[in-house]
């Protein structure tokens, strides 16, 4: 596949035996209730996924939450652990429900159980994507099942028992745990996409409207952007995905929180490289992280 600056890092096939589908990185010492993920900014591309595709490179990209897990690698030094997806969204979206699958894109019938009709598969943004960001159609003709489940299961469950993992871990030892799930979203702007955030708003907060995440907690992490001079909205329009849903337990003292960045604010979307505004918000975010490490955290646990 050669060295297209476009890709990330071209793979073969078998590229994500057991282990190889993301990376942890962690504090030498965990000293703070807080586990950061970035589970859609994988740019690992399999070959022969991209042989599947009908679409060139940098258009499979665009649906990436293109080096967001660049911008919050710093939060090892604060403490917590970081893991990244290496497996791209539109191989496998590791924020949705592993069977919320499209009966329309496969070749033989799914298994019973699949969720065929959320809001999501209509939208054709399965846990195996039918189209890209931009609505492009990604194959020229149907799959296999088997191809499906040969994904979930190279990536997607070693990618969530590994998160399961930290998060465990990380409410044993702490008596709580706040799971920070990191994305970029669309520019309100460039997309001419005003939405219901609004057309200048930096950062949205998805606590699936109070239901993943205790209010003093979603308040906090919304004090801690004001701060940095962003703007920032609640659970519109993003609320939170599979991840905030599915691990956010207030009442267990768990909590998870999506934390969507406008990419324009980082980003050329068009070329998906970086601007000189980066490492500026780069830093701005680490403060932001910075904040989290000390919110009462022994308090909280003994709610």
């Amino acid at each position: 596949m050669g060295d297209d600056p476009t890709l990330g890092n071209p793979v073969n096939s078998s590229a994500f035996p057991a282990g190889d589908a993301f990376v942890i990185a962690t504090p030498e010492r965990q000293t703070v209730p807080l586990v950061f993920a970035s589970p859609h900014s994988g740019r690992d591309y399999p070959e022969e996924f991209l042989a599947q595709s009908r679409l060139d490179p940098l258009t499979l990209r665009c649906s990436e939450d293109a080096f967001v897990d660049e911008l919050f690698d710093h939060v090892p030094d604060l403490g917590a652990p970081l893991i990244s997806a290496r497996f791209p969204r539109v191989y496998v979206d590791a924020n949705r429900e592993p069977n919320e699958l499209d009966p329309d894109m496969f070749a033989d019938a799914l298994p019973i159980g699949a969720t065929t009709r959320s809001p999501r598969v209509a939208a054709g943004l399965g846990a195996i994507a039918r189209v890209v960001s931009d609505g492009q159609e990604i194959y020229d003709g149907p799959l296999r099942y088997a191809e499906a489940r040969q994904r979930i299961e190279q990536c997607y469950v070693p990618y969530h028992r590994a998160l399961r993992g930290l998060i465990e871990n990380t409410a044993r030892r702490f008596g709580t745990c706040l799971v920070v799930d990191c994305h970029s979203m669309p520019s309100r702007n460039s997309s001419g996409q005003t939405g219901n955030a609004g057309p200048n708003v930096d950062l949205v907060l998805g606590d699936c409207w109070g239901s993943a995440c205790h209010g003093s907690i979603t308040d906090r992490v919304e004090s801690a952007v004001l701060e940095q001079g962003f703007s920032v909205q609640r659970n519109a329009p993003y609320a939170g995905g599979f991840t905030t849903r599915h691990y956010g337990r207030p009442s267990l003292g768990v909590h998870a929180i999506q934390l969507e960045i406008d990419r324009a604010l980082y980003l050329d979307e068009a070329a998906l490289v970086r601007l000189p505004a980066f490492d500026e918000v780069r830093r701005k975010l680490s403060a932001i992280a910075l904040a989290l490490t000390d919110m009462g955290w022994d308090r909280l646990a003994a709610e």
